[in-house]
Parts: structure tokens; sequence; C-alpha cells
């Protein structure tokens, strides 16, 4: 697991680029060039939008190339500088053009990179042990994101450039020590490795390649890879658009300031970052689609009660429970979602990994990815259109989410592969 660890600096270091990312972009798009709300909104998807068209062709490309260094190296050693000199150019852009350039060159090497250092995962850890291994990666990312928040908060008031500074150096610093300390398996010559040397367009084999696996997928009649895709897709949805809303959520059901709504929000992510680890080894020991399902049918419940029980109750101080203390009904909810959503997404990726071979491991990849970044654009767009239909009702948030949950585990009902594949000896 040592190797898994130093994987894990690079995820810290995608974490932190992004959390600086989600946070301050808006507000220079917003002070300093004058955007409009509904604008800023576009602009904040171009990321989601650049990784499902880019993200899942690389994931592809990576499985075929063959190089002295590895199959996913190079895209980590080229993805990487570029994203951390595009991050430090934002701050310093003198117009809104040089800030859009620096974004579109930031937003598309991350792409870049970003499905080859996951497939890393996978690649360097056997099947039994990748959930396992997973949760050691989300941990990472996750006090990445915590970080950033923090810390990068008290270097903003200091230089608005800070943040952005830090998580420059931290991306160099993680891709330096995956290139040093990872080696990546060697892949046997096969059919597709003379083609890959060609030169015959590397991005062009890739899409052929991640197209014919998105038909097998639809057209196989073992349906499971289908199945965990569209449950992805369905989770996704319900949980960007909580996400999303949960600050207006609070604001007019709860009747609370906006700072103390997104404090809530925050509550789900340290649960999360606790829980990763704990979540991998539950789903190698009970199972992945049990511990899955399991995570979705709480996420159901849990949600589902923020809609249902009365505004009164939400609010009030549990204050008869010593172990609770003061935290209001909805913060421990919030908690326990947090856990619930560890379970999901720590064995959600090696589910879907493990149902291919060796050699497809960077294009199905790139298929979770294409589905749950779909999930990402589609699922605010969503619950906006619905919330304004019903007058603004943000509380409807909190009922359509749990449909959505429950789609995603009736298509998780459906799944019969994913699950570790037993250990041989070498």
């Amino acid at each position: 697991m040592s190797k898994t660890f130093l994987l894990g600096f690079g995820f810290f270091g995608v974490s932190v680029i992004w959390s600086v990312y989600n946070a301050f972009v808006p507000v220079f798009l917003a002070d300093r060039y004058l955007m409009a709300a509904g604008f800023i909104g576009v602009f904040m998807t171009l990321d989601n939008i650049a990784s499902m068209f880019i993200q899942p062709v690389i994931g592809a490309w990576s499985d075929r190339l063959r190089t002295r260094i590895g199959r996913r190296m190079p895209f980590i050693l080229v993805g990487a500088p570029l994203a951390a000199v595009a991050f430090i150019l934002l701050p310093l852009s003198t117009s809104m053009w040089l800030f859009f350039l620096a974004a579109v060159l930031l937003l598309l090497s991350m792409a870049v990179w970003r499905t080859p250092v996951v497939a890393l995962m996978p690649d360097i850890t056997p099947s039994p042990y990748r959930s396992q291994a997973n949760g050691i990666i989300n941990l990472m990312g996750g006090l990445g994101a915590i970080i950033a928040f923090l810390g990068g908060a008290s270097l903003y008031d200091m230089n608005p450039a800070y943040p952005f500074y830090l998580g420059a150096g931290l991306v160099l610093v993680g891709a330096v020590l995956v290139f040093l300390f990872i080696r990546e398996p060697k892949i046997e010559s096969g059919a597709e490795q003379p083609e890959a040397k060609k030169g015959d367009g590397g991005s062009k084999s890739a899409l052929r390649d991640i197209l014919k696996n998105l038909a097998i997928v639809f057209t196989s009649k073992e349906k499971s890879a289908l199945m965990i895709l569209l449950a992805i897709f369905f989770w996704f949805i319900a949980y960007n658009g909580i996400e999303a809303f949960f600050t207006l959520y609070g604001q007019n059901h709860l009747n609370m300031t906006a700072s103390d709504a997104a404090r809530l929000l925050g509550q789900l992510s340290l649960p999360f970052v606790l829980f990763a680890i704990p979540s991998g080894y539950l789903g190698a020991a009970i199972g992945r689609k049990r511990t899955i399902m399991a995570g979705v049918a709480l996420m159901t419940i849990g949600v589902a009660a923020m809609y249902l029980l009365p505004v009164e109750t939400l609010v009030i101080s549990l204050t008869k429970l010593p172990v609770l203390g003061n935290v209001p009904v909805v913060g421990a909810i919030m908690m326990g979602l947090g856990v619930a959503w560890s379970l999901i997404n720590i064995n959600s990726l090696p589910m879907v990994v493990d149902m291919t071979d060796d050699d497809h491991i960077g294009t199905y990849t790139g298929l979770y990815y294409f589905f749950s970044t779909l999930a990402a654009i589609l699922g605010p767009i969503t619950y906006g259109v619905m919330v304004q239909l019903f007058g603004n009702r943000y509380d409807l948030v909190m009922l359509i989410s749990p449909i959505f949950f429950f789609a995603a585990f009736v298509f998780m009902s459906f799944v019969r592969r994913g699950e570790a594949k037993k250990q041989t000896a070498s």
C-alpha cells in the first residue's frame, strides 16, 4: 500500500487545484471582470464539459500507448506541468481574454492527465485490494480539499495569487513523486501495440476504442457494466443537485444564513474523508455491491428525511443526546450522508475497472468519468428547472434526490459482476 500513498499525493495536488479553482475563480470573474452570475455559472461548467469529452478518449489512448516509461506516465509528465503553469497564470492575468486562455489551458491539461493517474491505481494494485487503495486515494484527495479551503482562505487574504501558487506547487510535487517512485507494470506485447506505434493518430484510435467499448457495454447480453454505469449516472445527478442547491435550501427552507448552510454542507465532507479507508475494507469484506447498495439506501433515507421532517424539528438542537451535544438534526443527517457517500464512491470505480481486463482499465476509467461528469452537468440544470417550475421551492431538492437515488439502487440490483477477482500466485 506504500505505492498507493505515493500515488495519493497526485490526487492530493489535483484536489487542491480544483478546490482553489471552485472557491476563488468565481470571485475573480465577479469582482475583477464584472461577469454576470449566469455567465459565471456557464464558465464554471466548462471543466465538466471538457472532462466529459476528453477524459474517456485519453483513458483509451493510454491503454494503447507503449513507451519506455509506461503507458500512463507520459500523460502525467505533460499534463501536470502545463496545469501548474496555467494555474499560476490565472491570478496574474491582466485581461479577461488572458484569464480565459489560462483557464482553457488548465481545463485541457487537467483533462489530459486525470484519467491516466486514476488508472494507475488499478494498474499497480491487485484486484482484491482496489477498494482499499481507492479509499486511501480518496482520503488523500479529501485532505487536499480541506487544506485548500482552510489554508487557501488564509493565503488569499495575504495575496489572492498565493492559493494558486500553492496548488501549482503541490501538483508538481505530486507528479514528481509519482514519476520517481511508481513503476508501471510491464504490458506484454499484443496485437494493439504495433498499431499504437505506427503514428496513425493515437487519439483517433482511442476514440474508436472508446466507442467500440461503449457499444459493447450497451449491446452485451450481460448488462452488469451498463447497469452500474447507469447507477453511477443517477446517483451523481442526485448528489450534484444537492451540492449545487444546498445553500439555497438552507436559506429558504431552514431560514439559515448562507454561511451556516455552507458549514452544514461541510459536515458531509469530513465523515467522507474519515470513512474513506474503512469503506474500502468493508467493500472487500462483505462485497462491493452490498456496500454500495447500503450506501445508496442510506442516502435515499437520509435525504428524504430532510424533506419530510418539519422545519421546527430540523433546526432544534439535540440537547438530550450527549453524543451529539448541540449539533442540529440536519447536521447529524449530513454527517450520516458523508459516511453513506463514502460507501458508494470508494467502491464504485474498482467495481467498474474489474469488469474488464488489464488492457482496458484506462478505457473503463474513462467511461466511469464520462457518466459521472455528464451527471455533474445535467444535475444542477435539472434541479434548477424543477425548483423554478414549482415556484422556487428549494425543499423539493430533498424530494427529487431520493427518486434519483432509488433509481440508482434499482440499477445496482441488476449488477452481477465487478467484485474483487481472486488473486493467483505469481
